[in-house]
């Protein structure tokens, strides 16, 4: 067999694991997000947008908990972790996942001892715009108290699911979510009736998720042997390389956390309401982000990561460009739905219970403004890795703080004439900044070579989407005609739609000859 007919069987061989494992984290992120979703639309029919009080008590550790534990520290940890086990002996893996788990343990104790005792201040930082109304302050105070423990839980299960992950066990990770899901589901639904306040309810759901979670993943890291007591041991090699490297990460990995944050931070000075708004159109948002793009992303990290501890460069550049056409293949059609179906979709999920026709109103425009951006958000999940796994977490600090100052300058721009819609365009347009460094820095590191077939590749997409969209206009109709027909018909009809959907997307595709085994590595 021919040098060359040998990489060709192994690109075959490495793009159906992907697939594979790609897969099957989307198929169990899919579960999670659904889950997800009825969450979002129990809590939205208990309370509308009544909860902003809540949503930052949760935004506020759960913001810590993308930025350090799934943001710097996985990418951080993972590749280091990855070169361990290629290079080094079990018994040194098993001494590096003690040392880590010793000193992220601990670290993680003393910021949550530190923000319960400055618990009371801690709104006035994130959400400063609370302070007109000293009611919502003060709960808000008190939910966080409840809430922020949820960061020692989630931290510690984002390890463990780092762990896994290093080792192909995708499948435990993506499941792990739909506990959270299932927590706050019950918290609404049985929990509100325990309190004076029901919003304490949804703060205890919280904490008790964060523990199950972690509680749940525990057992399959001991079947790998990689269950071991924790080291306090920060002088370490190990440790102290995967330190170097969250150091600058802090900022790369997690700019479009702090966007976010900087949304809400503003959207507290506004009509009240706009957090909520925000956040349910962020969710919603979210779903494709998190079903497609982050799915990818967690697999393609350790992925990338064997290839440059094994010095293959072509097939690192070949990986990241699988991984792009994915997201271009996926992303676009739900941006596109997103942007047009969203008077639809938000009032078939949303219009029930405490909120109004007028929420609906102001959610379709965040979720328009959000939708725009759908396509960078997930393009970051892909590019961030083409670094990370190289270990290179200085260059996307630089980019991430660009695209930060970008965002902030764009907040003050739009806010004014399009409120918090404007706070969510502002975070779309900065994210395609982002995007934009991030691939010119890739090309100019001779990291990520474009592979032959782009243009036609281009050109089915443009073809495919027009006709998607087109379908989905006509059908749609009136969108204000959504708000007067009740919850079975936008439901039965919102089906058929997007039925129809991608249904004729998948058409073109297939029509113009794109199979399967284009999936598993050179599209076209």
């Amino acid at each position: 067999m021919t040098e060359k007919n040998s990489e060709k069987n192994t690109d075959k061989a490495a793009g159906r694991s992907l697939l594979r494992s790609s897969s099957i984290v989307s198929v169990m992120t899919l579960l999670s997000r659904v889950l997800g979703l009825i969450r979002d639309v129990v809590v939205a029919q208990y309370f509308g947008a009544r909860a902003d009080a809540f949503f930052v008590a949760f935004k506020i550790p759960n913001f810590f908990r993308r930025l350090f534990a799934e943001g710097a520290f996985s990418v951080a940890f993972v590749p280091v972790l990855s070169e361990y086990r290629k290079q080094r002996t079990l018994d040194e893996v098993r001494l590096l996942i003690a040392q880590v788990s010793g000193v992220l343990g601990l670290a993680l104790l003393g910021v949550t001892v530190a923000a319960l005792a400055l618990s009371d201040y801690l709104p006035w930082v994130f959400a400063p715009g609370f302070r007109s109304d000293p009611e919502k302050f003060a709960l808000t105070a008190d939910l966080l108290r409840i809430t922020f423990p949820y960061l020692l839980f989630i931290s510690l299960t984002a390890f463990a699911s780092s762990v896994l992950n290093a080792y192909g066990r995708f499948a435990i990770p993506a499941f792990t979510p739909v506990l959270l899901n299932l927590c706050l589901i019950f918290s609404t639904l049985v929990m509100t009736d325990w309190f004076t306040e029901p919003l304490y309810a949804l703060a205890w759901g919280v904490f008790i998720a964060g523990l199950v979670q972690l509680v749940f993943q525990l057992p399959f890291v001991a079947r790998l042997g990689l269950l071991v007591a924790p080291r306090y041991e920060p002088k370490a090699e190990g440790v102290g390389r995967i330190v170097t490297l969250m150091i600058p990460a802090l900022f790369g990995v997690s700019v479009s956390q702090i966007n976010l944050l900087l949304d809400t931070l503003l959207a507290s000075f506004l009509e009240d309401g706009s957090v909520s708004w925000l956040y349910y159109s962020d969710r919603l948002n979210n779903l494709p982000l998190g079903i497609f793009a982050i799915a990818i992303g967690v697999v393609i990290l350790p992925a990338l990561s064997g290839r440059h501890a094994d010095n293959n460069q072509q097939a690192f550049s070949r990986t990241l460009d699988w991984a792009v056409r994915m997201v271009f293949l996926l992303a676009t059609p739900a941006a596109l739905a997103l942007v047009v179906l969203a008077m639809p979709l938000m009032s078939t999920i949303f219009y029930h219970g405490e909120v109004t026709a007028y929420d609906v109103g102001k959610m379709t425009l965040s979720l328009q403004a959000y939708g725009v951006g759908l396509l960078a958000f997930m393009m970051i999940k892909i590019l961030a890795p083409g670094y990370y796994a190289r270990q290179d977490t200085k260059t996307p600090v630089k980019i991430g703080i660009q695209a930060m100052v970008v965002n902030m300058v764009l907040n003050l721009a739009l806010v004014g004439p399009f409120q918090h819609a404007g706070l969510a365009l502002a975070t779309s347009l900065s994210a395609y900044y982002n995007v934009y460094m991030l691939y010119r820095g890739l090309r100019k590191q001779g990291a990520y070579t474009l592979q032959p077939g782009w243009m036609k590749f281009i050109a089915l997409l443009v073809a495919s989407n027009g006709l998607m969209i087109a379908t989905v206009w006509w059908m749609m109709g009136d969108a204000e005609q959504w708000l007067v027909w009740g919850t079975w018909q936008r439901i039965g009809w919102m089906s058929a739609v997007v039925g129809a959907g991608v249904a004729v997307y998948f058409a073109v595709l297939i029509g113009a000859g794109m199979r399967m085994r284009h999936l598993r590595g050179q599209l076209f």
